[in-house]
């Protein structure tokens, strides 16, 4: 009996060659996903030798998509959504439109038609939501303000190229490439309209019916014992919404993924069901990154040079520029600036997704389709290196720069306490550093009981709502000695840590050290590799796992506040 075994062969060879090459790129002090995107040439059509099934390839990827913004929505709430709006949405479709400018410029001076042009600069305008979120949760930094803006706004692209992608076949007559049956101007703004209702449909039934049923139908699950039947339930949940996203809303996988997850993040067993997905996420981020090069053709590099690099400048160079000028313009710190910068130094899915429909509408050459993979691939490998360079180039900038250090340094009525800010803020105070879900928990205790706090938060956005409130914030980097000098540091009696990024643990732990021998610390992480770290060095109490994280680390806060609160009161009201 003949069995096709397609699949099984392209799982094997691709996780085989992947295993091997990215063995080889570590050894040689190189990121794994190179030796990823290696294993993809071998075995794609390009090269002579076993080829994989593309097309079951192309599926993989689309699961391995799903999966990892499934991931994404778990630890990404709608209020880290909204709360990065007013930079995301603005900085996204003012980058996508630059980045699509320049592609379009380039295009036209090679002798490419308009809509040849519009198509090439569009689809090198878009980053992949994949290799940023490998890039950050590499570097401890997904959960963090600047890991939240990069998402939210790749979010915001994700939602733009949905609207082109329904836009573009009606359009395809006018910009000259094959006209679309029954293609009009009615029909334009039927299918506008239509996407417009479908989307807006679709974010509303997870938010409302969403929010509600999955988090209620995963504790269900969970509460049988069965742990295959939790996984299941989660993988089901990612994939099951994904897919119905798209056959009944018309919205991307990926997007329907992401939503998914958020709604599920409502629920108090969420970081378990990120930690049981998380070995198949891997597994499909490996075959995501195979499947990348099985579609490259490195002819490309030798007939095109020229025309290659001028497609990894535009990416790397010219959308990290835009992205940069962008977030100093709403007066974020060179860190985020870079960080933004480098997360968008890349394209992937969706620029695929859309040279491959400009092709088959006859709007983008042969040619165009290869520099767009050629650039994708290139982008790709060289984005870990472009994230390295953050550190360096911001030292550098600093050192060499007085229009830098005006950036970072500039006045900022919102990196300052207000002089009327009374004395019970400013000696024996809780600085709280971060206010996302967990940190807010703890602000609304520390006001109930009459302990004074101080808030100190990378989000100039959530600073002003807390400051309409009435509270005491800070606006800035909390790594930055500055910043908790602002908070003062220096006479407070507790720093509350309840950002979950441990790279800047550290240093927070540091500087307050340095500056308040005596302080309490009390940390908050969701990585137990860190909890073994913090309680080793002996950083202060650290609290893990967030189904009881908020509650004991409030719980111990008012152990030590609770019966010096009326004093230190009444010591506020004296000053």
């Amino acid at each position: 009996m003949e069995h096709n075994i397609s699949l099984i062969t392209t799982l094997a060879g691709g996780f085989g060659l992947a295993l091997i090459f990215g063995f080889i790129a570590e050894k040689v002090r190189l990121p794994a996903l190179i030796g990823y995107l290696v294993a993809g040439i071998i075995i794609g059509p390009a090269t002579p030798g076993f080829v994989a099934d593309m097309e079951l390839s192309s599926q993989l990827l689309e699961i391995g998509v799903m999966l990892l913004m499934f991931g994404v929505g778990l630890h990404f709430s709608l209020d880290d959504l909204l709360s990065v709006k007013k930079i995301a949405l603005p900085g996204a479709v003012v980058q996508m439109g630059l980045a699509t400018v320049l592609g379009m410029a380039i295009a036209m001076w090679w002798g490419w038609s308009f809509g040849a042009g519009l198509v090439f600069g569009i689809s090198l305008s878009c980053a992949s939501t994949v290799v940023l979120l490998k890039a950050l949760e590499s570097r401890g930094i997904l959960d963090s303000m600047n890991g939240r803006i990069a998402v939210g706004w790749l979010v915001v692209e994700d939602l733009a190229t949905v609207m082109v992608l329904v836009l573009l076949p009606p359009l395809a007559g006018v910009l000259g490439g094959t006209e679309v049956e029954g293609a009009s101007a009615n029909s334009l703004w039927y299918s506008l309209g239509k996407t417009l209702v479908l989307v807006a449909g679709f974010i509303a039934m997870m938010l409302v019916a969403g929010r509600r049923i999955l988090p209620w139908m995963l504790m269900q699950v969970a509460k049988t014992g069965s742990r295959e039947l939790f996984t299941l339930a989660v993988i089901a949940s990612a994939i099951g919404l994904a897919y119905g996203a798209a056959a009944l809303f018309q919205v991307s996988f990926a997007l329907g993924a992401f939503f998914a997850g958020m709604v599920m993040r409502e629920s108090d067993l969420s970081h378990r069901a990120a930690e049981e997905s998380l070995p198949l996420r891997d597994a499909f981020a490996v075959l995501f990154f195979v499947s990348v090069g099985m579609l490259f053709d490195p002819l490309v590099l030798i007939q095109e040079p020229l025309y290659v690099l001028a497609v990894v400048a535009i990416i790397i160079v010219g959308k990290s520029l835009a992205a940069a000028a962008l977030v100093l313009a709403f007066r974020y710190p060179l860190n985020t600036a870079f960080t933004v910068a480098a997360s968008l130094a890349q394209i992937g899915e969706f620029s695929f997704i859309l040279a491959g429909l400009g092709f088959s509408l006859g709007l983008l050459p042969q040619e165009g389709v290869s520099l767009v993979l050629a650039g994708a691939l290139i982008s790709i490998a060289l984005n870990p290196a472009v994230f390295s360079l953050i550190k360096p180039f911001k030292e550098l900038a600093l050192r060499r720069s007085a229009f830098a250090r005006r950036l970072e340094f500039r006045e900022d009525p919102l990196a300052v306490l207000p002089t009327s800010t009374e004395r019970k803020y400013l000696e024996g105070q809780v600085v709280v550093v971060g206010c996302g879900r967990v940190g807010w928990r703890i602000i609304r205790t520390l006001g109930q009981r009459n302990i004074p706090f101080v808030v100190v938060e990378q989000n100039r956005e959530r600073v002003e709502k807390i400051r309409s409130q009435g509270l005491v914030a800070v606006s800035g980097d909390s790594a930055d000695p500055a910043t908790l000098i602002q908070a003062h540091i220096a006479d407070a009696a507790m720093l509350v840590i309840a950002t979950p990024d441990p790279l800047n643990v550290l240093r927070m732990v540091e500087i307050a050290r340095t500056l308040n021998p005596d302080i309490e610390i009390v940390i908050r992480t969701h990585s137990a590799e860190a909890v073994e770290i913090f309680r080793k060095q002996e950083l202060g109490q650290v609290f893990f796992d967030e189904e009881e994280l908020a509650r004991g680390m409030k719980a111990y806060i008012l152990s030590k506040f609770a019966p010096a609160a009326p004093a230190a009161h009444e010591q506020g009201q004296a000053g």
